[in-house]
């Protein structure tokens, strides 16, 4: 097998990333926009001895998974992974790959309880960040290719409420007429960089961000205009300062272009006040499933001490504060542990603080104090933890341990340092946050090993 060799093949697995899996000779050969149990015609592009990169020339037979896309710039975007293939058959590889990262990465085999669906694996998402590029005289918002940051234009994202879709082309419209300039990532020259929307559960209210290489932007009122006649729900338009030349998409500070600071969603019969700089979870209806799987790790009677790290704006603690004796909450972003606090006082609880500081830091300080947690909460970024932080956690010796991860790999890992630690996982619920990509959720109850 060679570069530009054409080959009949048929494909038996699949990445997370939606590449089908074929031999050839026993080598893999990764053909994008394939399935299981399609035979297919691939051209050879790639051959690095141990693996091949091809693709698809023509579908020879269709495996049964396969479905007909109905999103337009599928596979462009590099949005989605799994288009191409139904609901049913997505869910069983996601299991699948996770039970199989899990034992190759990590040596773990914890009891894995069935993959949990979404109710629909369309218009889930709460939140979007678009990025902005200049065609000709058009202002295009969108989303980047895969491993690129060449724009593909989106218009209505089915992953998204179709109300994002009409605000991202007003905004666009506004810049074209304001003669707004855009970023340009080479000479880090240009005013606009991203829209960001979010919107809550119920469709009542929305913010609409926009990122700025600056200050102030031209014409705001015109825009303020344009963004309420789109939708009665817009009720927040802000503006974020990024200046930096950098890829991280938000800076650090925020100010009011017209109305409110913040929107208000509902989670687990809470109320949480969400502003730009918030992290949230993108599916609520998943989300909610997800924290009452932990809840129920956690197994709270009442009295117990909760430490949340990575706790964001309070979210997974505060959803568990009824059922504990005390709940601290540790963040590093200054504006989501002002809303953790606020989240706090607005729903009447009593028996949450939450520490601006980083994670590891604050879990030895928490050690020299002699506070002693009886259940430590886990929801990292997709990086997962730091060696420093779960050996910290472990000298605080909590009975247990609920660990939410976004990232198979790094929570293989992370287990692997913890079974080390004497924290063994007994039970994992894998739950699907975002349907048609490649990411996975999952809920892992660790014990303290006795002796």
């Amino acid at each position: 097998m060679k570069k530009n060799d054409r080959l009949v093949l048929e494909v038996t697995g699949m990445t997370l990333q939606g590449a089908g899996i074929a031999r050839s000779g026993g080598v893999p050969v990764f053909l994008p926009g394939t399935c299981p149990g399609d035979t297919v015609e691939a051209l050879i592009l790639k051959e690095k001895g141990n693996c091949a990169f091809g693709k698809c020339m023509e579908v020879l037979r269709p495996s049964a998974q396969r479905v007909e896309p109905e999103c337009p710039v599928f596979p462009r975007c590099g949005g989605c992974a799994f288009r191409h293939i139904s609901y049913a058959a997505e869910l069983v590889l996601k299991e699948r790959e996770l039970g199989e990262t899990l034992r190759r990465i990590g040596g773990a085999q914890p009891v894995m309880a069935p993959i949990v669906a979404a109710e629909s694996p369309e218009r889930y998402r709460n939140k979007a960040m678009l990025p902005l590029r200049r065609e000709g005289d058009r202002v295009l918002a969108g989303f980047f290719a895969r491993h690129s940051h060449r724009l593909v234009h989106s218009g209505d994202c089915l992953l998204e409420p179709e109300v994002f879709g009409r605000l991202a082309e007003a905004v666009c419209d506004w810049a074209r007429q304001a003669c707004c300039t855009v970023y340009d990532e080479e000479s880090g020259t240009g005013l606009l960089r991203h829209i960001y929307l979010r919107k809550n559960r119920a469709g009542s209210e929305i913010f609409v961000c926009l990122v700025i290489n600056g200050q102030d932007v031209p014409c705001a009122d015109r825009l303020i205009s344009r963004l309420r006649g789109v939708s009665t729900a817009v009720k927040a338009i802000l503006l974020n300062h990024n200046s930096a030349r950098t890829n991280v998409i938000l800076g650090r500070a925020c100010t009011q272009l017209w109305g409110a600071r913040q929107i208000t969603e509902t989670l687990c019969g809470l109320e949480f006040s969400l502003s730009p700089l918030s992290f949230f979870q993108v599916n609520p209806a998943q989300a909610e499933r997800l924290y009452q799987i932990a809840a129920r790790y956690a197994g709270l009677r009442g009295r117990e001490r909760v430490l949340d790290l990575y706790c964001g704006a309070g979210t997974v603690g505060l959803s568990m504060a009824a059922q504990a004796g005390e709940v601290i909450g540790v963040e590093s972003v200054p504006q989501a542990v002002e809303d953790a606090r606020r989240n706090a006082g607005q729903n009447g609880i009593g028996n949450a603080r939450f520490l601006l500081a980083d994670a590891a830091q604050a879990v030895w300080e928490l050690e020299a104090q002699g506070w002693r947690p009886d259940v430590v909460l886990l929801d990292p970024p997709r990086k997962g933890c730091t060696q420093a932080l779960l050996r910290g956690v472990a000298a605080l010796a909590p009975a247990r341990i609920v660990y939410l991860s976004c990232d198979p790999a790094t929570l293989a890992r992370d287990l692997a340092v913890l079974r080390d630690l004497a924290y063994l996982p007994e039970e994992l619920t894998p739950v699907d946050m975002f349907p048609r990509t490649g990411h996975v959720e999952s809920a892992v109850k660790l014990e303290r090993a006795q002796g």
